[in-house]
């Protein structure tokens, strides 16, 4: 029986990498500034995602290549390398969240005000860089379940069991974060609607 043409595919994606993952394992320079270099564009996303600032995200970053490098042996190439990256910085951001949870706000339940109208969507069309600044402005707690459940594809529960909060909480949070991000999008719409006349 003949592999399908997507193993055919990964397998030779797998190839690609595998020389760059056996020179990082024996601790090579240029692998690993190789491996930074192809990565760290796609790593240093998924981190600002989570952080508040630029400066954190790299700061992150920085922390997800020790973890990478340091853990490089135990990837057993059994599934996507970018993946496994993927994973160790989305672990690794939610790290980060809760050693800094301690110190970030967190907005009593009963304080958010949940109510906009859809009929003060204007649909118009959005480019990454406004979206990506939008969910920026997300208060932290909102900002890493709306990316955990909606960039992730993570449920309420892993949201809950990796974040330490209660899955209501969670579910809040991304509710309370969808009406943030409605609103800010409204205020964008009637920017760009204001340059256009």
């Amino acid at each position: 029986m003949q592999p399908s043409p997507e193993k055919i595919s990964s397998f030779v994606g797998m190839d690609e990498y595998r020389e760059l993952i056996e020179g990082c394992v024996r601790g090579e320079r240029r692998y690993q500034a190789q491996l930074y270099k192809k990565f760290s564009g796609i790593l240093f996303a998924i981190c600002l995602r989570y952080a508040s600032s630029r400066m954190e995200a790299q700061d992150v970053l920085q922390e997800v290549f020790v973890r990478v490098f340091s853990n490089i042996r135990s990837f057993s190439f059994d599934g996507s390398f970018e993946g496994w990256l993927k994973r160790i910085a989305v672990n690794t951001s939610i790290t980060h969240y809760r050693k800094n949870l301690k110190h970030a706000f967190q907005e009593d339940v009963e304080s958010a005000a949940l109510g906009i109208s859809d009929t003060d969507y204007t649909n118009p069309e959005y480019t990454a860089e406004e979206l990506t600044y939008c969910i920026q402005k997300l208060p932290l707690g909102y900002r890493t379940v709306f990316n955990l459940y909606v960039l992730e594809g993570w449920m309420h529960k892993e949201i809950s069991d990796h974040l330490g909060i209660d899955i209501n909480t969670s579910k809040s949070q991304l509710s309370r974060a969808k009406v943030f991000l409605q609103k800010e999008l409204i205020e964008l719409s009637r920017i760009k609607l204001t340059d256009n006349e």
